[in-house]
């Protein structure tokens, strides 16, 4: 990982916020020595059964930024979810900042747009994210370096997140107990999975881990912090040096046993353009459902 700018002495401030519809954790991310602030992987509240949405979740993030007096630089984007929407152009219209995910999204639009009968008013380059970010880019938050890891996967558009010594892993990993997600879906891989976990535990041992889910295995307390020690040791999918052989075997099969996540519909939707929703040709907004699609 020495190619990567990595700062551990650049100590940003995390402030959490847990949505329990979809065991979702997103995050405030305060550079130290000023105002200026990223949000990660935001939530937008949906009840799919009634067709509508509202804003909770953001609004509680976007009222811990203006109560705090910080200013939104960037709103990033791990990957597009599948168990979630993203509240990305809400907060954007309510606090400003780019939006950015990694730039594989057109993989992710070209197969999703053919799966959802998109058309040609469907753009598949990115263009709905205001950054699209390769292997090694960096960007300013403050006076914070971050800098994205390409972890492809779990989705082919998969990123960390490195900024100082917090690393924003999306589903590349769960908490050392969870494991890893999935790798199923289409353009997921369970060998290439292995291979960028493995890129995210050569960072330094202390660089603290901040997960997008967590599902209390085992009854316990939702957490959502660890390091890349405690992952590398103990995580039970590839801790204490499993190897890939070991891990697709078991991924391949327990992927065949998980249920299609409730939300993948309206979210592969809505994340791929960048949070907002899909609209008809007189501006209302909608959703397809492809039968035997997915």
């Amino acid at each position: 990982m020495t190619d990567f700018p990595v700062d551990m002495t650049v100590k940003p401030e995390v402030t959490a916020f847990f949505d329990d519809a979809t065991n979702t954790i997103s995050y405030v991310v305060k550079d130290p020595n000023s105002t200026s602030c990223a949000i990660i992987d935001s939530v937008m509240d949906i009840d799919y059964f009634a067709g509508r949405i509202t804003y909770d979740h953001a609004d509680k993030m976007i009222a811990f930024v203006r109560d705090n007096g910080l200013t939104l630089e960037w709103q990033i984007e791990t990957h597009v979810h599948a168990d979630h929407l993203s509240a990305a152009p809400y907060i954007q219209d309510a606090l400003g900042g780019k939006i950015g995910i990694g730039d594989k999204i057109m993989v992710v639009q070209e197969t999703f747009g053919k799966i959802f009968n998109e058309g040609t008013e469907f753009q598949r380059d990115g263009s709905q994210f205001d950054a699209l970010f390769k292997d090694g880019d960096t960007y300013n938050i403050g006076g914070m370096k971050a800098f994205a890891i390409y972890t492809p996967g779990h989705t082919p558009a998969c990123m960390v997140h490195v900024i100082g010594d917090a690393a924003f892993v999306g589903d590349t990993l769960f908490m050392p107990d969870g494991g890893s997600a999935r790798a199923d879906f289409p353009g997921g891989d369970a060998a290439t999975l292995y291979d960028s976990i493995q890129r995210v535990l050569t960072l330094p041992d202390d660089m603290r881990l901040f997960m997008c889910h967590d599902y209390g295995p085992n009854g316990r307390d939702i957490q959502w912090e660890t390091t890349v020690s405690d992952e590398r040791e103990h995580n039970i999918h590839v801790g204490k040096g499993a190897t890939k052989e070991e891990f697709v075997k078991f991924r391949t099969e327990r992927d065949a046993t998980l249920a299609v996540p409730k939300l993948i519909i309206p979210s592969l939707q809505v994340n791929m353009r960048a949070g907002e929703m899909p609209r008809d040709k007189d501006g209302n907004m909608v959703l397809k459902v492809p039968v035997n699609g997915l």
